[in-house]
């Protein structure tokens, strides 16, 4: 995005405290000149960006294109418990040379395993990334533009577990509003209705199955 949340929020924190400190004492305003108040709204911005209807349908079809990817991990590991529960199993009847031999098929079956899971990782998380700091700074250009709107004078994500926000009441938190703005920008058309509980979140990398290996 054309900067992050986290400088835009030091660097206006840092522009209050610094001339807070640097505006000597002077006698009370006036009504008429009187300072118009602080107006914060928080929003979590990372979910903003993924329940979009330009986010959701984006991060699906990225799965989707992974699946392939993911099914080969699947087999590659299902392969490799078989062969390992085999050698075990017949370990007794086999030769040395044979034992020797069948491990070093299974090991090296698992480094396969082992190299398929990264690239997809690596390929996916790069993909993902490009597709959210894409879709990212658009969703902050709306976010901008509501707040303007709406006469916020900054605006905290609590997005992050690090968050510095402790508390906030609903009618601050503006992530609704902004992905609601955006969708109506963007013209996306909502995906299709998904069972209760299952809002699109940012999809996690591909991963070989759990298995005992």
């Amino acid at each position: 995005m054309k900067r992050s949340l986290a400088l835009t929020v030091m660097l206006a924190l840092g522009t209050v405290l610094g001339a807070a400190a640097q505006t000597p004492a002077t006698p009370a305003a006036t009504p008429t000149a009187a300072a118009q108040p602080s107006k914060v709204a928080v929003i979590a911005f990372q979910i903003a960006v993924a329940q979009t209807n330009e986010g959701q349908r984006d991060f699906a079809d990225l799965e989707k294109k992974f699946q392939p990817r993911q099914d080969h991990l699947k087999a590659l590991s299902e392969e490799v418990d078989n062969l390992t529960k085999q050698l075990q199993a017949q370990g007794a009847t086999l030769s040395d040379a044979q034992r020797n031999q069948q491990a070093n098929a299974i090991d090296t079956k698992k480094k396969q395993l082992e190299r398929d899971a990264d690239d997809a990782k690596t390929d996916f998380q790069q993909q993902m990334n490009d597709i959210y700091q894409t879709l990212a700074s658009k969703v902050y250009d709306s976010m901008q533009a509501l707040a303007e709107q709406q006469g916020y004078t900054l605006v905290l994500d609590i997005s992050e577990q690090g968050s510095p926000v402790l508390f906030a009441t609903q009618t601050t938190n503006i992530t609704k509003a902004v992905v609601d703005a955006y969708n109506v920008k963007s013209g996306v058309p909502a995906p299709p209705p998904q069972a209760a509980g299952t809002e699109a979140p940012v999809p996690s990398a591909p991963k070989p199955a759990t298995g005992s290996h």
